[in-house]
């Protein structure tokens, strides 16, 4: 298969007989770099572009493009058709080519397609969910995910970024990401490109302060139908059109006229259909209300945003696809924005309301998208600020002339292309506005790399770069709860309770805070639920279910409300004024939204006993086997198989060893897996002699730390530690705890000894995030103010005590033991320590600047993906072995 050209692989992996022009153009070009794909709807982009990153990653092998594809759309509604489309390709492949497809969308499992960052990957989600990720503050994802995520997405990634025209200030954000990942493309271990793809994409949207120096390479050579292509097909389809004026209020007589329109219709070959687009979910709801009271109660069908993917599931097959489209279908259709991209269907009528013209362009495909002719109605229902939501006056005002000066000629796709072609500068500004109200800044996206929270759980909002106005949303699902009784304690969801992406509907924050908390005002916000409601919102710091309040339903959070709080029905979606119990999709219950600080490795089980070192050497080679696969260069194949070595140190703390009991127990203080049945609650961080515990703690912690005093022991001049400083705390009037070094006992300390500073930096990093739970910043957790100090030591950070001691333990097979060492929390102080030198957070943001976020954040990924993988292995351990002999 080498050797099959582009136009045969396209047979293959699609089934048409072979590529139209263009994208026989987009695959020509063997060099992946970012680009604007502008071709009309109904070409076929998502299967060229599809099948072009597929030849070139996969067919062609060529590793100059990214491994992974992420295909980013603006509505849920698309994202499950774009998912299947790239499915079915993926399963058409040739062996011995392996693709994996996974979506990213809240309350799903994409598939931990974040455990194989060398294989190649298809990830589709929306721009809430995706955007979120890419920015480091993931939407529906677990907080210690976030980095792995991050890392992931900002490098060795193709973005592809479909239906633009829909993503308001998303759309921007995107474009800043890139010019991030140009500035630090040097610093950079693998490329990262997007693509940006619509009918209506403008090159001037993509400009801004940051993307300046950039934004002509992105637009130079677009893919698009040249002239000479423009025949046949889709070319050739005629579609009329009228324009009306319906006043906002008059849901009636707009009703009226749908039938009438839907009435003079005639049946044709793909049946009598009619699509109705609304500007709102709420006139949507009243345009189809009314066309029932007006009599239609039968073909007729409602399609908004606010409907959970358990009712959406049936919409495909029933009636938002080609099958569909049959002759004898007599069908209203009454949808808002979300059909105005990835939908195939065909209409004979297409009745929309006023929009802006980059929506209506996409509108237009939804008429005669097959063949014949199409007429088209365009009703305006006002241009005051009162009905012009979530559009602007102006806009709908330059759409409105546009729309007289298309009179004769209609809308078809060949006299929208003469006509944007006939434009001049002025007149195309007016019809593509874009000033997105929000832009990243390079500062705030490197702030964004540390996800510590603080003492409260909160975070910088990031929303206003994903979305703008009302349109931000959260996600809510109903479950059956038993409703309070007298003297009980309240009831709530089950701590494991985790909701299938199915249960999730979309709902605007500022909605959901109104439904659930009442309308606020400037004196009364009513930060409470409102009587008789109940909801709940998932509390990462203390990893339980706590009662939602307002200042807690931010875009984004996952929200648990009780069916018997109403607020969704069946056949309409979200409604806040329903009352009715609400029927539940699942009652799935799995491994829950694990992550707070406290939790045990629950996201990585393992089914038997198993050493530190065994463990360790089992990470070290699958991080440095993934490291090798993706080409990195040989010094960061080794720093990554010494950070898996030591990663795991930290689990001698007697806190740990405390945690896995059972009786058949090793007895032994060096264990790191023990068997899933073997993890007690009621013993979570307690010595196994029962005088401490310690609830914060983090064993990846005291890696970091221990790595720190051996250091110490066997290079207290080293550069990493007090070489550089000597000098100047001298000079400061302070000490040094200098020594003698100590004989380096085995090889595997040799290796850190040898590192250089910037070296140890990386490698205490690295060991320290490998759980996404301790990265930038050393700060006490809350359980460790509640720590009683009764000899003088001090409270705990991440509980872990100046002086802590781990024993003496083997881990490297064939080596020595690691001599017993005592922990220092020097690095978490603030300055210059006497002891480690400079603080823990300038050595992070050092490594931060060396390597930039996203580098740094994939070498995160590829320890914790190694750590992952590790820990599922059920491989015997001879150190275990051993024991078992006669």
């Amino acid at each position: 298969m080498s050797d099959v050209a582009f136009d045969q692989f396209f047979k293959l992996l699609t089934g048409h007989p072979s590529p139209r022009d263009w994208q026989q153009a987009l695959a020509a070009e063997t060099t992946c770099r970012n680009k604007i794909v502008r071709v009309p709807t109904g070409l076929g982009k998502t299967e060229g572009v599809l099948a072009s990153w597929i030849y070139h990653r996969l067919h062609r092998s060529d590793d100059g493009w990214p491994r992974r594809l992420v295909w980013c759309l603006p509505m849920r509604t698309l994202v499950e058709q774009t998912e299947q489309v790239a499915r079915e390709l993926a399963e058409r492949l040739p062996a011995p080519h392996c693709l994996t497809v996974h979506i990213a969308m809240g309350g799903e499992d994409a598939g931990e397609w974040f455990l194989c960052p060398e294989r190649p990957a298809i990830i589709v989600g929306t721009q809430d969910m995706l955007l979120s990720r890419a920015i480091n503050r993931g939407y529906a994802s677990a907080r210690a995910r976030w980095p792995m995520e991050f890392g992931l997405l900002n490098h060795d990634a193709l973005w592809v970024m479909d239906e633009v025209q829909l993503m308001d200030v998303g759309l921007a954000t995107s474009a800043q990401l890139q010019a991030f990942r140009e500035e630090d493309r040097k610093k950079g271990l693998r490329p990262c490109y997007t693509w940006w793809m619509s009918a209506t994409l403008q090159p001037g949207w993509l400009k801004s302060v940051d993307t300046a120096q950039y934004q002509g390479d992105w637009i130079a050579n677009p893919c698009q139908v040249v002239s000479t292509q423009r025949h046949g097909g889709l070319w050739d389809i005629s579609k009329a059109l009228a324009t009306d004026t319906i006043n906002a209020d008059r849901h009636e007589d707009f009703a009226k006229r749908i039938l009438q329109e839907h009435c003079s219709l005639p049946e044709g070959d793909f049946g009598r259909i009619t699509l109705v687009v609304c500007n709102t979910v709420e006139r949507a709801c009243k345009t189809f209300d009314s066309l029932q009271s007006a009599g239609r109660k039968e073909g007729i069908e409602l399609v908004h945003s606010r409907f959970r993917p358990a009712e959406r599931e049936t919409w495909r097959e029933r009636f938002l696809s080609k099958s569909a489209c049959e002759k004898g279908v007599d069908r209203i259709i009454v949808a808002t924005q979300v059909i105005e991209a990835g939908v195939d269907i065909s209409a004979g009528c297409l009745i929309t309301e006023l929009a802006p013209w980059s929506s209506l362009v996409q509108r237009f495909g939804r008429c005669a998208r097959y063949a014949g002719s199409g007429k088209v109605l365009v009703v305006d229902r006002g241009r005051d600020s009162s009905s012009t939501p979530p559009y602007q006056p102006e806009e709908l005002d330059s759409t409105w002339e546009a729309l007289q000066q298309l009179a004769k000629e209609g809308v078809g796709v060949a006299a929208l292309e003469a006509f944007e072609e006939s434009l001049d500068e002025e007149a195309r500004a007016r019809l593509y506005p874009y000033d997105p109200a929000h832009l990243l800044m390079r500062r705030e996206f490197d702030e964004l790399f540390d996800t510590t929270p603080d003492l409260t759980g909160a975070d910088l909002d990031i929303s206003r770069f994903i979305r703008s106005g009302e349109e931000r949303d959260l996600q809510v699902f109903w479950i059956d709860i038993e409703k309070d009784k007298k003297g009980e304690k309240s009831k709530k969801p089950p701590e494991n309770y985790r909701p299938h992406r199915r249960d999730l509907c979309a709902v605007p924050f500022l909605r959901a805070r109104a439904w659930l908390c009442g309308e606020g005002t400037k004196t009364n916000r009513k930060p409470r639920l409102r009587s008789g409601i109940r909801a709940w919102i998932w509390d990462w710091i203390d990893g339980e279910w706590k009662i939602a309040t307002r200042e807690g339903l931010v875009p984004g959070r996952v929200v648990c409300v009780a069916a018997d709080t109403g607020g969704y029905r069946i056949g309409r979606g979200f409604d806040a004024d329903c009352k009715e119990t609400v029927p539940c999709v699942s009652s799935q219950e799995g491994d829950g939204l694990e992550d707070a600080s406290n939790q045990q490795d629950a996201e990585i089980p393992a089914g038997c006993w198993k050493t530190l070192a065994c463990h360790a050497n089992e990470v070290a080679n699958e991080a440095k086997n993934i490291a090798g696969e993706l080409g990195l260069p040989q010094d960061i194949q080794d720093i990554l198989e010494l950070a898996g070595l030591w990663h795991d140190w930290g689990k001698s703390h007697p806190a740990f060893q405390g945690c896995m009991r059972g009786p058949n127990r090793p007895d032994r203080n060096d264990l790191a897996k023990a068997p899933n049945d073997c993890w007690p609650r009621e013993h979570r961080y307690k010595y196994l002699d029962g005088t401490e515990t310690r609830p914060a703690f983090r064993h990846e912690l005291a890696s970091a730390l221990a790595l720190f005093a051996l250091l110490e022991n066997h290079a207290p001049k080293h550069p990493a530690l007090l070489g550089p400083w000597l000098e100047v705390l001298s000079k400061l009037g302070r000490t040094p705890t200098c020594h003698e070094p100590l004989p380096v006992p085995m090889p595997l300390v040799q290796r850190v000894v040898d590192c250089s500073s910037e070296t140890f930096n990386l490698l205490v990093y690295l060991v320290a995030s490998h759980h996404g739970k301790v990265r930038v910043a050393l700060h006490a957790a809350p359980a460790d103010q509640d720590y009683h100090d009764q000899d003088g030591r001090g409270l705990p950070i991440r509980g872990i005590r100046e002086g802590d001691q781990l024993p003496p333990i083997v881990l490297a097979p064939n080596q020595p033991l690691v001599p017993g060492i005592a922990l220092t929390l020097s690095p978490a102080a603030i300055g210059l320590s006497e002891k480690t030198g400079i603080s823990w957070r300038e050595r992070s943001l050092e490594v931060i600047d060396r390597y930039g976020p996203g580098a740094l954040a994939l070498l995160e990924s590829i320890l914790r993906a190694a750590d992952v993988r590790a820990s599922r292995l059920l491989t015997n351990d001879p150190l275990l072995a051993s024991e078992d002999q006669p």
